[in-house]
């Protein structure tokens, strides 16, 4: 479409075009076609360096140059009518710098597809400096005749992607393979690494030992599903000197562990600058989620921080909220399934709500927490009005915990989803929930399946969003029926009406425990 409409513009009779002069339809639609080609590729290189972005100051840099590249043309066009204009006198080729065999199927290299898919690394003059050879399995063959093309290559690289690239190898085979690439790429100065996806285990990391310590200005450094263990959490902090640029750490999904733990905190600790740090997954318990938490408190740059499902209990929860309080910059947090209980989930909020203004994510699930800690969560969260994002599924906070969370939500207009699952909320809760986010400009969608909201509740939830039906998650999973032993048998539509009411006039910005409400 785009590329008609250029082809139009060069050929038709326009305030340019009558200035100018036109282009035949068909030196037009030539044109047109390489013009959208370098334009994109602009723009792309643009938005490369800006990954964080959402995409429009590239999407604007696109349309920019396509209007400067269609004035440029016209202008070029010779008065002769013998001369065809070409849209390399226009602008300068735009040499590409990302290098990519991962799209496509998943399989083995063999040495034949390696020679000709590296070619390009071998052209003289190439301007490739992120290279990303995910997603393909190679064996010692074909690593021999890589090894060649990146060590020629590795002082113009910045970026190496070589996640999952010796899948399905024999140990052995994949050491030799990660031996030819670790010693080919020693001595460049990278500033991205992904090695995740490739079992390392200590063997594997010591196999990039020379690629690892010859690295000075590391600033995003991909570890994740590579079976670091305890040793191998040393052989990282062992290997990884240089980390005082690192932005960017993530561990997701190994068998870490307490003394592995212990080893990354080293890393951390080492990591004045670190913005974005994952260790979710790792099998880390008290002692050493305490050691890691207290190592974060470092880190006074944290802009996301993901911890998620480990065996931290309480206790880490109260040497963590004494870390976050420090960070004035996180805009994420993810602290789902790590056993805070109330304890642990209150010392947080109360650390949370006098820190991170900018807070945007907050997760928090399966955490077993109940109503104790109701107020100090809805407190935090009141005070954090870029809040976009918040996930408390799974614990027990019920129509109580509910209907404060939903007060202290009332003023947030930057709110886009509310995962209140399994929570054993009825109807009241789910009630208040939607209509305090129902009006909300960016809101998109509020979960509160798996409770025991009764049919009408279900009902009534359905006719609240019957204009926005996708605003609502599949109740598939709620159990009218359901409830828990403390409810006893009034649970009439009338008890829940009065405790939505007595409810919703508290003031969430209170610092003390709620005491239940009579629900006589």
């Amino acid at each position: 479409m785009l590329v008609e409409r250029m082809t139009n513009n060069l050929s038709s009779p326009t305030i340019f075009t009558r200035k100018y002069r036109s282009l035949s339809k068909e030196e037009a639609a030539k044109n047109a076609e390489e013009i959208e080609d370098a334009a994109f590729t602009i723009a792309n290189q643009h938005y490369e360096k800006e990954p964080d972005g959402d995409g429009s100051s590239a999407v604007q840099l696109y349309a920019r140059e396509c209007s400067k590249l269609i004035l440029e043309i016209l202008k070029k066009i010779p008065k002769s009518e013998d001369k065809e204009i070409s849209i390399s006198e226009v602008v300068p080729t735009v040499q590409e710098t990302f290098f990519d065999i991962s799209k496509g199927k998943r399989a083995f290299i063999e040495v034949e597809e390696a020679q000709e898919l590296l070619k390009p690394l071998k052209e003289p003059g190439n301007s490739y400096s992120k290279i990303c050879f995910s997603n393909r399995s190679f064996g010692i063959d074909a690593a021999r005749i890589a090894g060649p093309i990146l060590a020629a290559l590795k002082d113009q690289l910045k970026e190496v992607d070589l996640s999952d690239f010796v899948a399905g190898r024999n140990e052995a085979e994949a050491l030799d393979v990660m031996n030819i690439f670790s010693e080919a790429l020693e001595g460049s100065n990278l500033k991205f690494l992904n090695l995740s996806d490739n079992a390392l285990g200590e063997k594997g990391v010591r196999a990039f030992g020379k690629l690892l310590q010859s690295q000075t200005n590391l600033e995003e450094l991909f570890l994740m599903n590579d079976g670091i263990s305890q040793e191998a959490a040393n052989a990282v902090s062992e290997l990884v000197p240089s980390t005082e640029k690192l932005k960017v750490l993530h561990f997701h999904n190994n068998m870490t562990g307490d003394e592995g733990a212990v080893a990354i905190a080293e890393i951390v600790k080492r990591s004045p600058l670190l913005e974005d740090f994952r260790c979710s997954s790792t099998r880390v318990g008290s002692e050493g989620g305490s050691v890691l938490c207290e190592a974060l408190g470092m880190c006074s740059h944290l802009k996301k921080l993901d911890l998620r499902d480990n065996m931290f209990g309480p206790e880490v929860g109260l040497v963590l909220c004494k870390a976050l309080s420090k960070h004035e910059n996180l805009t994420e947090i993810y602290l789902s399934y790590l056993n805070l209980e109330d304890e642990g989930a209150i010392a947080i909020a109360n650390a949370l709500k006098d820190a991170a203004p900018s807070l945007a994510v907050l997760e928090m699930a399966g955490n077993d927490i109940t109503v104790e800690a109701a107020s100090a969560i809805a407190s935090c969260i009141a005070a954090k009005q870029l809040l976009a994002k918040l996930s408390l599924g799974e614990n027990e906070l019920k129509d109580e915990g509910a209907i404060q969370i939903a007060k202290a939500l009332e003023g947030h207009s930057h709110l886009i989803e509310i995962d209140m699952s399994s929570n054993a909320l009825r109807r009241a809760g789910a009630r208040v929930l939607a209509q305090t986010v129902l009006h909300k400009d960016e809101f998109k969608l509020l979960n509160v399946n798996g409770n025991f909201i009764s049919e009408e509740g279900v009902d009534e939830l359905k006719e609240i969003f019957k204009k926005s039906p996708e605003m609502l998650a599949s109740l598939e999973d709620n159990d009218p029926e359901g409830e828990d032993e403390d409810d006893g048998e009034d649970e009439g539509k009338d008890v829940e009406d009065e405790l939505e009411s007595k409810l919703k006039n508290l003031d969430v910005k209170q610092e003390a425990s709620l005491d239940t409400p009579d629900s006589n």
